[in-house]
């Protein structure tokens, strides 16, 4: 078998994972805002999102040892990893998750999974500021379609708020979450974070983003919270396993093969599977803006990803 061969089979092979990665990262963080209405509740959010990561850190540091990306005798990277690992925490798992639990105390989860969808723009964005990314012709009119699905959506999800909702606050929460988690991906991204396993890099990212919410908890919710009900205790344990450990190393692997721009276009997805999962659950009606939008968000999306892959 020529060189030639070998290269293409590697190639196609590397195709699939980033593809098995996009489906399954679409899937489970659209069930997952969902899933973070069992939370809101007795427990404070800052609580909420600190049993998340919690059990995240130890469910990442757990499965690395199993897997040897961690390795007991090199478990601290080197100070540069780990300033980045603290970035990537700070910024993603706490300051992000602390806004959008808030934010879903206000808004509905299907207008936060609509808005959070706009998670590609300050990617592309803080990408080519600070990573020299470029950004594909292709990539700007995939866009523009998306966002006219996604003004649809949004459109229909304003309309449905509840009654008493804060909604301008939820939204000002989500953009707020929003350049948090960018921030995070871009620095996910970076050269500095590819000198270690994902796997190491993000455990190390749990573990600091839980500490700092532990200690904002504390200081804004006072003493510790938990809530043992099947139905939290299920949340919790969802979220942290499926919903972090399982899809962040995925998510990760779209970073470095596609870009923070092109990665975060799972995003555009994910609002789509969150309104399918509340017409099951939450009894969520569909009409024209909202099939409409979700028609031309997987249009945008299609166009979006067949655009020539961007020079990094």
């Amino acid at each position: 078998m020529s060189v030639a061969h070998l290269d293409t089979g590697h190639s196609r092979r590397a195709d699939l994972r980033v593809i098995i990665a996009f489906v399954l990262v679409a899937l489970v963080w659209g069930s997952t805002w969902l899933v973070i209405k069992f939370q809101i509740g007795p427990v404070p959010p800052s609580w909420s999102v600190t049993w998340r990561f919690v059990g995240a850190a130890v469910g990442m540091f757990a499965f690395g040892l199993l897997r040897g990306d961690i390795r007991l005798g090199a478990l601290v990277p080197e100070r540069a990893v780990l300033a980045q690992a603290a970035l990537i925490g700070i910024s993603t798992f706490c300051a992000n998750f602390q806004f959008i639990y808030r934010a879903e105390s206000h808004l509905t989860s299907g207008l936060v999974a609509v808005v959070f969808s706009l998670l590609l723009v300050p990617n592309a964005v803080f990408a080519r500021v600070f990573l020299g990314t470029a950004v594909a012709r292709g990539f700007i009119v995939g866009t523009l379609i998306a966002f006219a699905g996604i003004g649809l959506l949004m459109v229909h999800e304003y309309r449905a708020a509840p009654q008493g909702s804060d909604v301008p606050l939820g939204a000002v929460m989500t953009v707020l979450a929003l350049l948090c988690a960018s921030t995070g991906n871009v620095a996910q991204a970076a050269p500095v974070a590819r000198r270690v396993s994902a796997v190491l890099l993000l455990a190390w990212a749990f573990l600091i983003g839980a500490v700092v919410d532990f200690a904002l908890a504390w200081v804004l919710s006072g003493p510790p919270v938990f809530d043992w009900s099947p139905a939290y205790l299920g949340s919790v344990t969802y979220l942290a396993l499926i919903g972090s450990v399982l899809t962040f190393p995925l998510y990760n692997l779209l970073l470095r093969e596609m870009g923070p721009g092109r990665a975060a276009y799972s995003g555009v997805l994910v609002p789509v599977v969150a309104m399918g999962l509340s017409t099951l659950f939450e009894r969520y009606h569909w009409s024209a803006f909202n099939a409409g939008g979700a028609a031309l968000a997987v249009l945008g999306l299609i166009v979006a990803l067949n655009a020539r892959r961007p020079s990094r």
